[in-house]
């Protein structure tokens, strides 16, 4: 019981530190990709709807293919992980750390030649992006972190709404809850700070730390796991 109970920890822990990574990433697509998102499809969807009924400045192509890229990532991921054992398993650590290298190599190579918004090399590394966050997705998903889906709060905040003492629930999962939403809130913040400080290359240094920080998690990971 003890064991099943710091994996479960464990696994929240890490989970959140992805969420961290994702605002990140979402916060350095959206302002240094042309407004587009990588990780939180939902925003995507709404930019792309809206850019389909001619409101002005809104980018088409760009959200496409993170839609694109996003769904061929987690359909890979669901197919490496199908018939992986449940909990953290080697294929765990693989999709989480091919994420994490993914998402480093497309922050050396912006560092190397920072991607100018609707150029080939932008929409390059928006897709290959938004492929890393939906593997990301996907194995999140897989090891099942209650409320903590890496890439989406909406559900979050819902739960914690729906279940607070204020709508008559107990309240429970609140600290969880509320800790994923404001992981991915600093996220999006160190992103946009990044980006200001960083210049034209702030895109491939967040990339870069949100890649490092992937696989750091996916080593922690695999390491407890075989302990």
């Amino acid at each position: 019981m003890m064991k099943t109970w710091d994996d479960a920890r464990r696994h929240l822990v890490l989970m959140l530190a992805l969420t961290f990574t994702t605002g990140i990433v979402d916060a350095v697509g959206y302002l240094g990709l042309d407004r587009v998102f990588t990780a939180n499809m939902t925003g995507n969807v709404v930019i792309l709807g809206m850019a389909l009924a001619g409101a002005d400045d809104l980018p088409v192509l760009g959200p496409t293919l993170a839609l694109v890229g996003f769904l061929a990532g987690a359909a890979l991921g669901g197919r490496v992980l199908r018939t992986a054992p449940a909990g953290w398993s080697d294929r765990t650590s693989g999709t989480f750390a091919a994420t994490g290298v993914l998402a480093a190599g497309l922050g050396i190579g912006a560092l190397v030649a920072p991607p100018v918004e609707a150029t080939t090399w932008a929409f390059v590394v928006t897709t290959l992006l938004a492929v890393a966050m939906g593997l990301q997705a996907a194995t999140a998903r897989r090891l099942a972190v209650k409320d903590v889906t890496t890439v989406v709060v909406t559900s979050t905040l819902t739960g914690l709404a729906a279940d607070s003492r204020l709508a008559g629930g107990t309240g429970d999962g609140w600290a969880r809850r509320s800790l994923a939403v404001a992981l991915i809130l600093v996220g999006a913040a160190v992103g946009a700070l990044l980006l200001h400080v960083g210049g034209e290359r702030g895109v491939g240094v967040g990339m870069l730390f949100a890649g490092v920080l992937a696989l750091v998690a996916a080593v922690l990971g695999h390491a407890h796991r075989e302990a």
